[in-house]
């Protein structure tokens, strides 16, 4: 993957021809991908950053083909901007996750929000976009966003999961607009269901994403863990959490971490498990 040079078209399976935009970083990871999906019609997934270079890539593996719709599994900066000058391009609608609804955007340590996206068509749960030997259907998987949604391709049983299940890390939740409790719930949704592979935003297909899944499950129950063990401890201020519980994390992304911890935090009161008094948190009485 790392090797892998923007803007080639990469095609993974006949339905499906992958597309690296040229925003590596450390949050993107080699870049953000988008995804063309269908063979005389097509449905774009994520066309990414309003990049030129990344614009005129996708339209040369459009190759003047139909698009009948530009898909959004959320807002974030590097997954829609490139919907308005695609949409230009090829008359296409914006379809997918709901707008930006929210003046928050304060602490964010991933991919800041996009306040322009402005969707045409919204889908929820079950909604879902067809062409010719295909359909996608919207998953609703809040967490990372409240807006996030994954899409599924059940000619192939693929997974589009944008940045809920990525192939090279875990997502950021970060509070108010991600949510841990929510994101914990959409992982439980995905083990219910039998798809063959995901297609994530970031990294590597994950060719065994129930095995994936679960991990990501467990990975998250151990912080939990290790966070209720800091405040028994008397460590009570999220940075000193992360200090603890981070040995040798890449310096830039101590404040993703910090963000993940503090949704940890969130859910716990919510739970009735812990209090927050300031900046500063206890177990609850």
């Amino acid at each position: 993957m790392a090797e892998l040079p923007t803007g080639i078209p990469m095609a993974l399976e006949p339905l499906v021809t992958r597309l690296l935009a040229p925003n590596a970083s450390a949050y993107t990871h080699t870049g953000t991908q988008s995804y063309l999906v269908g063979d005389a019609d097509l449905a774009v997934i994520d066309p990414g950053p309003d990049d030129p270079d990344h614009l005129a890539a996708l339209l040369r593996a459009i190759d003047g083909r139909p698009v009948r719709a530009i898909l959004v599994t959320h807002h974030h900066r590097d997954h829609s901007p490139a919907t308005r000058p695609l949409a230009r391009a090829t008359g296409a609608p914006i379809v997918g996750a709901a707008p930006f609804a929210s003046d928050y955007e304060g602490g964010r340590s991933d991919a800041a929000f996009d306040r322009d996206y402005a969707p045409d068509r919204v889908l929820g749960e079950g909604g879902s976009v067809a062409g010719r030997g295909w359909t996608l259907t919207a998953l609703a998987t809040p967490g990372h966003t409240s807006n996030h949604l994954c899409f599924a391709l059940p000619e192939t049983r693929a997974l589009f999961s944008g940045d809920h299940v990525m192939g090279w890390a875990t997502s950021v939740v970060s509070p108010p607009d991600g949510d841990m409790g929510d994101y914990m719930a959409s992982l439980e949704k995905l083990m219910g269901r039998d798809d063959r592979i995901f297609y994530p935003g970031h990294g590597e297909a994950v060719d065994n994403p129930a095995r994936l899944v679960r991990g990501m499950l467990g990975h998250r129950r151990q912080r939990e863990g290790q966070i209720l063990r800091r405040l028994g401890e008397g460590v009570s201020a999220v940075p000193d959490m992360v200090a603890r519980m981070y040995a040798g994390l890449d310096p830039r992304l101590v404040p993703a971490a910090e963000r993940s911890v503090l949704a940890h935090l969130h859910d716990l009161r919510k739970r009735g498990l812990v209090a927050e008094e300031g900046a500063l948190w206890r177990m609850a009485a």
